[in-house]
Parts: C-alpha cells; structure tokens; sequence
C-alpha cells in the first residue's frame, strides 16, 4: 500500500485519487461491482490493453479497493473482488455518473435501477449530519493546524 508521506497534502481529493487513480480504474471498479470480476470479462468489456488491466488491477488491490482472490489452481487464475473501500466508493462513480448523464447526456445511456422498485436510481450527494444536497449550503474549506 502506499505510505502515508508518499501521498501529497492535506487535501482528502487528492488523496483519495492518488489511491483510486484513473479512470480505467474507475471503470474497473465499476465493471467488478456489475459481476465481471475475472482478468478476461474485465479486458472483452473494456477494450482495454493487457497491460494497463495487469498494472490498474495490481494498483486496485495494492491500494485495497480489490482483493484478488484464486478460483482455480490449475492453470492458475484470479478473480477480483470489492473491498469494503471498493464497496464505499460505488456512489462516488453512481455520482459521476449523475452528472456525466446531466452535462454529456447526448445519446442512449445505461442507467441503474432499484431492483425492487424498478425505478431509476437518481444519486445525489448529502450532508450526513443535516441530509441537505452538498452544493446547495455554502461551505467552509478548514485547514489542520
């Protein structure tokens, strides 16, 4: 994992992407939270070089959003699977997706929907102590001592 003063600043953004990374990862995380958890599905779904797979995978696990786990011994083979970490940051990239949908909305686009209801899944982003809508309050930025 990372060390601690590896990580610049004091700003909690900037760490938190220094540990998720780009947006391969994203979409890596994303594709493993949608069940496509072996090294293949992930490569055919995301079109994406064997390489960069193998080195976002080992950056995904070294910084504990997947935990690589073996489902079969011989030939060896390896799934990937959330972490708790992995898991808390699916509504940061259902967020994203929110907007990426609002401002680059042209066109057919996936969606989520509440498997009970059926309804479409509409995220938004709330002050936990008080469930008002980050972005609608004025807030103050406070800097450790």
């Amino acid at each position: 994992m990372t060390d601690e003063k590896e990580i610049s600043g004091t700003c909690p953004v900037d760490r938190g992407l220094t540990r998720v990374g780009d947006r391969w990862s994203m979409l890596i995380l994303r594709d493993v939270e949608r069940g496509l958890t072996r090294y293949e599905q992930l490569r055919t779904s995301l079109g994406i070089a064997p390489n960069i797979l193998s080195r976002r995978l080992a950056a995904l696990a070294e910084a504990g959003l997947v935990e690589k786990r073996r489902y079969s011994q011989r030939p060896p083979r390896d799934e990937y699977l959330l972490t708790d970490a992995g898991r808390d940051f699916l509504p940061i990239l259902m967020a994203i997706g929110a907007w990426g949908r609002k401002y680059n909305g042209a066109g057919a686009l996936s969606r989520h929907l509440d498997i009970e209801t059926g309804e479409v899944v509409r995220p938004v982003v709330v002050d936990a102590n008080n469930g008002a809508p980050i972005g609608t309050r004025p807030l103050r930025l406070e800097y450790p001592d």
